[in-house]
């Protein structure tokens, strides 16, 4: 299985910041499955840029995106990622606020997406390392049934 991490943080490209984030999703998914293919990109929230960035990697089987989720200003992933999917996963979505509000609070503030672009299954989770560390591990035991559900496999 092939999995994009994409980070869309303005502070983590530019190295203003450190990625957290990103690097905890990585090492949650390869100490889950070490076949896991995986691949970090550090982007700016920008909502050509996050397109564009689907696009190249339209071959994966999951994007896993943190950042750009809340409501700032400049939070542009949840809506790029909803422009850019054919199909919405509300369930996960839906998933991932519920247990997130077990935790805090501000999670009210989180707008994540989840959808399907042809054979991949985009999911936007927060930026922060520990929201982004919670939710992947929620995501965990879904993936390979997603994809086997998204490829008409038996699942």
């Amino acid at each position: 299985m092939k999995i994009l991490v994409l980070v869309t943080s303005d502070r983590c490209y530019n190295k203003i910041y450190e990625d957290y984030s990103g690097e905890a999703i990585i090492k949650i998914l390869k100490s889950y499955n070490s076949d896991y293919i995986t691949k970090k990109v550090i982007i700016d929230d920008d909502y050509d840029k996050i397109i564009n960035t689907f696009i190249e990697h339209k071959e994966y089987d999951w994007i896993i995106t943190s950042g750009g989720t809340g409501i700032s200003p400049k939070d542009f992933t949840h809506t790029a990622t909803r422009d850019y999917c054919e199909k919405e996963i509300v369930g996960i979505s839906e998933y991932l606020r519920n247990k997130s509000l077990e935790e805090t609070i501000f999670a009210v503030f989180s707008n994540g997406y989840s959808g399907i672009k042809n054979n991949t299954i985009i999911v936007n989770v927060p930026g922060s390392e520990k929201g982004a560390v919670f939710c992947t591990k929620l995501l965990l035991p879904i993936l390979e049934h997603g994809v086997n559900m998204l490829k008409g496999l038996p699942h």
